[in-house]
């Protein structure tokens, strides 16, 4: 049954995917969905506006409108199914931790970083200029995937690859992630989405010699494929040793 009454509305152009509404939501009315905050259902929301304060981009609002009435007990029930959920879905969708705030870098020039302080200057300049870096935290609206030249990297080759910031990560917006224990899925669908919306330049997919990354870069093009578009694709190989094993163009 419909009634007149306050209940959240979500301003998608303002909405980052940050996630940090989720928690406040003792109702669990709200997820992320495909990089957006999302009412799960009419019924579930109060109204009462408890997630306003936690928006840093002012994409939630209360308005009244003919809803669905709030239901408690449908809330219960939908809490006690999240709670099955496993942790490592909170995490990704519901925590509004550190690690899914959208964040962009600056990136000091050869000038500034040698008038830096002998004791604030790192050995080596890091070329990562955002946060996050998982594929599973980044949302496809976030600034720094605009016209970006995109590197898409197995998590193990950053470690065994030396050079990796001065050879890769220099200039590029990077993506994380392992082919291996993460699901297929989602990631062609994270892809879709950022290649639908962001302008991709290019892309370049770095992962190690051993069988279980070589999935990555089918995923990459399989959502450029999903999404209707062709970006230029490169694939490059690492060895255990840390060498480059092989450089290759998948999409021209």
């Amino acid at each position: 049954m419909k009634v007149k009454r306050k209940i959240i509305e979500i301003d998608e152009e303002r909405c980052d995917g940050c996630g940090q509404c989720v928690p406040a939501c003792a109702e669990g009315a709200i997820e992320i969905v495909d990089g957006k905050a999302r009412l799960v259902a009419e019924k579930f929301c109060d109204g009462l506006g408890a997630c306003l304060g936690e928006c840093p981009n002012d994409a939630l609002r209360i308005v009244e409108r003919e809803v669905e009435e709030f239901d408690e007990e449908a809330v219960e029930e939908h809490l006690k199914s999240q709670e099955g959920a496993s942790r490592e879905q909170k995490a990704t969708l519901a925590c509004g931790c550190p690690s899914a705030q959208v964040q962009s870098f600056s990136t000091l020039t050869a000038c500034a970083q040698a008038n830096e302080p002998a004791t604030h200057r790192p050995a080596a300049a890091s070329a990562l200029s955002h946060w996050p870096v998982q594929i599973r935290l980044v949302p496809p609206t976030a600034p720094f995937l605009k016209g970006a030249d995109l590197l898409v990297v197995a998590d193990c080759t950053p470690v065994a690859y030396p050079r990796f910031h001065e050879d890769f990560l220099e200039g590029k917006v990077v993506m994380v992630g392992c082919p291996k224990f993460d699901e297929t899925e989602p990631y062609i669908q994270k892809f879709a989405d950022i290649f639908r919306v962001a302008g991709i330049r290019s892309v370049t997919v770095v992962v190690m010699e051993v069988p279980c990354c070589q999935g990555l870069p089918m995923i990459v093009q399989k959502g450029m494929e999903t999404a209707g578009v062709k970006v230029p694709l490169q694939k490059v190989v690492i060895g255990t040793r840390g060498q480059i094993l092989e450089t290759r163009q998948l999409v021209a």
